[in-house]
Protein backbone atom coordinates (compact mmCIF):
# COMPACT_ATOMS: atom_id res chain seq x y z
CA UNK A 1 0.00 0.00 0.00
CA UNK A 2 2.70 2.06 0.53
CA UNK A 3 4.45 1.74 -2.82
CA UNK A 4 0.44 2.68 -4.17
CA UNK A 5 0.76 6.36 -2.46
CA UNK A 6 -1.75 5.60 0.07
CA UNK A 7 -1.39 6.42 3.47
CA UNK A 8 -2.42 4.20 6.28
CA UNK A 9 -1.76 3.23 10.46
CA UNK A 10 -1.58 -0.92 10.48
CA UNK A 11 -2.58 -2.70 13.71
CA UNK A 12 -2.41 -6.36 14.64
CA UNK A 13 -5.79 -7.00 15.82
CA UNK A 14 -6.50 -10.20 18.56
CA UNK A 15 -8.10 -12.79 16.53
CA UNK A 16 -8.02 -16.31 16.54
CA UNK A 17 -7.14 -17.19 13.17
CA UNK A 18 -6.58 -20.96 13.38
CA UNK A 19 -9.75 -21.10 15.21
CA UNK A 20 -11.62 -19.39 12.13
CA UNK A 21 -9.83 -21.55 9.59
CA UNK A 22 -10.34 -25.01 11.48
CA UNK A 23 -14.31 -24.47 12.20
CA UNK A 24 -14.87 -23.68 8.02
CA UNK A 25 -12.74 -26.22 7.29
CA UNK A 26 -14.23 -29.11 9.47
CA UNK A 27 -17.90 -27.67 8.90
CA UNK A 28 -16.95 -28.37 5.02
CA UNK A 29 -16.54 -24.44 4.08
CA UNK A 30 -14.03 -23.59 1.59
CA UNK A 31 -10.38 -21.79 1.98
CA UNK A 32 -11.96 -18.37 0.34
CA UNK A 33 -14.67 -18.55 2.65
CA UNK A 34 -12.13 -19.11 5.76
CA UNK A 35 -10.38 -16.18 4.29
CA UNK A 36 -12.78 -14.10 3.64
CA UNK A 37 -14.32 -14.48 7.22
CA UNK A 38 -10.99 -13.30 8.96
CA UNK A 39 -10.60 -10.59 6.93
CA UNK A 40 -13.84 -9.55 7.47
CA UNK A 41 -13.01 -9.94 11.43
CA UNK A 42 -9.60 -8.30 10.63
CA UNK A 43 -11.33 -5.01 9.19
CA UNK A 44 -14.06 -5.40 11.97
CA UNK A 45 -11.74 -4.69 14.67
CA UNK A 46 -11.75 -1.16 13.71
CA UNK A 47 -14.27 0.95 15.53
CA UNK A 48 -13.81 4.32 14.42
CA UNK A 49 -16.48 5.25 12.47
CA UNK A 50 -14.67 8.04 9.94
CA UNK A 51 -12.09 5.13 9.30
CA UNK A 52 -12.06 2.80 6.35
CA UNK A 53 -10.90 -0.35 7.77
CA UNK A 54 -9.04 -2.91 5.47
CA UNK A 55 -8.60 -6.39 6.87
CA UNK A 56 -6.77 -9.02 4.69
CA UNK A 57 -6.13 -12.97 5.15
CA UNK A 58 -4.13 -15.62 3.13
CA UNK A 59 -4.74 -19.01 3.11
CA UNK A 60 -2.14 -21.64 0.97
CA UNK A 61 -3.94 -24.41 -0.20
CA UNK A 62 -2.18 -27.61 -1.92
CA UNK A 63 -4.40 -30.37 -2.69
CA UNK A 64 -6.64 -30.56 0.38
CA UNK A 65 -4.09 -29.20 2.88
CA UNK A 66 -4.72 -25.71 4.01
CA UNK A 67 -1.33 -23.93 5.56
CA UNK A 68 -0.61 -21.13 7.63
CA UNK A 69 2.53 -19.52 8.62
CA UNK A 70 4.42 -22.23 10.06
CA UNK A 71 4.85 -21.99 14.02
CA UNK A 72 9.06 -22.41 13.90
CA UNK A 73 11.71 -23.91 11.17
CA UNK A 74 10.99 -27.39 11.41
CA UNK A 75 7.52 -27.00 10.06
CA UNK A 76 8.39 -24.43 7.86
CA UNK A 77 11.08 -26.91 6.37
CA UNK A 78 7.46 -29.43 6.22
CA UNK A 79 5.62 -27.09 4.48
CA UNK A 80 8.66 -26.65 1.65
CA UNK A 81 8.62 -30.25 1.34
CA UNK A 82 5.54 -30.78 0.80
CA UNK A 83 5.33 -28.19 -1.52
CA UNK A 84 8.38 -29.14 -3.45
CA UNK A 85 7.53 -29.93 -7.21
CA UNK A 86 3.59 -28.46 -6.96
CA UNK A 87 1.18 -26.25 -7.57
CA UNK A 88 -0.42 -24.97 -4.47
CA UNK A 89 -2.63 -21.14 -4.75
CA UNK A 90 -2.41 -18.32 -2.40
CA UNK A 91 -6.34 -17.57 -1.35
CA UNK A 92 -6.31 -13.74 -0.74
CA UNK A 93 -9.23 -11.68 0.80
CA UNK A 94 -9.50 -8.37 1.11
CA UNK A 95 -12.17 -7.07 3.02
CA UNK A 96 -12.99 -2.98 3.84
CA UNK A 97 -15.45 -1.98 6.54
CA UNK A 98 -16.76 1.81 7.88
CA UNK A 99 -18.79 2.27 10.93
CA UNK A 100 -19.11 -1.89 11.36
CA UNK A 101 -20.56 -2.13 8.25
CA UNK A 102 -18.83 -4.13 5.52
CA UNK A 103 -18.47 -2.18 2.19
CA UNK A 104 -16.90 -4.51 0.07
CA UNK A 105 -15.09 -7.73 0.36
CA UNK A 106 -12.98 -9.39 -2.70
CA UNK A 107 -10.87 -12.88 -3.10
CA UNK A 108 -8.19 -13.77 -5.59
CA UNK A 109 -6.25 -17.16 -5.64
CA UNK A 110 -2.79 -16.67 -7.51
CA UNK A 111 -1.47 -20.13 -8.73
CA UNK A 112 3.21 -20.67 -8.09
CA UNK A 113 4.37 -24.14 -9.18
CA UNK A 114 7.53 -24.72 -6.80
CA UNK A 115 10.10 -26.31 -8.84
CA UNK A 116 11.81 -29.84 -7.73
CA UNK A 117 14.71 -28.55 -5.70
CA UNK A 118 17.32 -30.20 -4.12
CA UNK A 119 17.75 -30.92 -0.60
CA UNK A 120 21.05 -28.87 -0.56
CA UNK A 121 18.89 -25.84 -2.26
CA UNK A 122 16.61 -26.12 0.99
CA UNK A 123 19.45 -26.10 3.50
CA UNK A 124 21.24 -23.18 1.82
CA UNK A 125 17.42 -21.14 1.19
CA UNK A 126 16.70 -21.90 5.07
CA UNK A 127 19.89 -20.96 6.33
CA UNK A 128 19.84 -17.41 4.11
CA UNK A 129 16.22 -17.02 5.07
CA UNK A 130 15.63 -18.04 8.51
CA UNK A 131 13.13 -16.44 10.57
CA UNK A 132 11.86 -14.78 8.23
CA UNK A 133 10.13 -17.45 6.72
CA UNK A 134 7.69 -17.82 9.43
CA UNK A 135 6.41 -14.80 8.20
CA UNK A 136 4.59 -16.74 5.26
CA UNK A 137 1.83 -18.75 5.06
CA UNK A 138 4.15 -20.62 2.48
CA UNK A 139 7.29 -20.34 4.44
CA UNK A 140 8.63 -18.28 1.48
CA UNK A 141 8.95 -14.84 1.00
CA UNK A 142 8.57 -13.82 -2.96
CA UNK A 143 10.31 -10.80 -2.46
CA UNK A 144 13.19 -12.59 -1.63
CA UNK A 145 15.07 -15.07 -2.02
CA UNK A 146 11.54 -17.46 -2.00
CA UNK A 147 11.81 -16.57 -5.88
CA UNK A 148 14.19 -19.19 -6.63
CA UNK A 149 11.49 -22.00 -5.34
CA UNK A 150 9.04 -21.11 -8.44
CA UNK A 151 8.86 -22.52 -11.82
CA UNK A 152 5.72 -20.54 -12.78
CA UNK A 153 3.66 -18.22 -11.28
CA UNK A 154 0.54 -16.80 -12.12
CA UNK A 155 -1.07 -14.31 -10.26
CA UNK A 156 -0.57 -10.41 -8.85
CA UNK A 157 2.45 -9.53 -7.26
CA UNK A 158 0.62 -8.06 -4.80
CA UNK A 159 -1.77 -10.94 -3.95
CA UNK A 160 0.13 -13.13 -3.43
CA UNK A 161 2.24 -11.09 -1.34
CA UNK A 162 -1.10 -10.65 0.92
CA UNK A 163 -3.16 -7.89 -0.71
CA UNK A 164 -5.40 -7.83 -4.02
CA UNK A 165 -4.06 -4.36 -4.60
CA UNK A 166 -5.42 -3.46 -7.85
CA UNK A 167 -8.95 -4.74 -6.98
CA UNK A 168 -8.69 -2.60 -3.77
CA UNK A 169 -7.26 0.89 -5.72
CA UNK A 170 -10.25 0.01 -7.63
CA UNK A 171 -13.21 -0.28 -4.97
CA UNK A 172 -11.09 3.08 -3.78
CA UNK A 173 -11.59 4.87 -6.63
CA UNK A 174 -15.42 3.38 -6.95
CA UNK A 175 -15.70 5.05 -3.75
CA UNK A 176 -13.93 8.65 -4.10
CA UNK A 177 -11.20 7.81 -1.79
CA UNK A 178 -8.80 7.98 -4.73
CA UNK A 179 -8.99 10.30 -7.68
CA UNK A 180 -11.15 7.85 -10.53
Amino acid sequence: MTAAGLRFDATTPNIDESAVKFATKTGGGTAEQAALAVAGMKAATITDPDALAIGCDQILVCGTAWFDKPPNLEVARHQLNSLRGRTHVLVTAVACHRGGQRLWRHVEAPKLTMRSFSGAFLEAYMAAEGAAMLTSVGAYRLEGLGQHLFETIEGEHATILGLPLTKLLGFLRHQGILLA
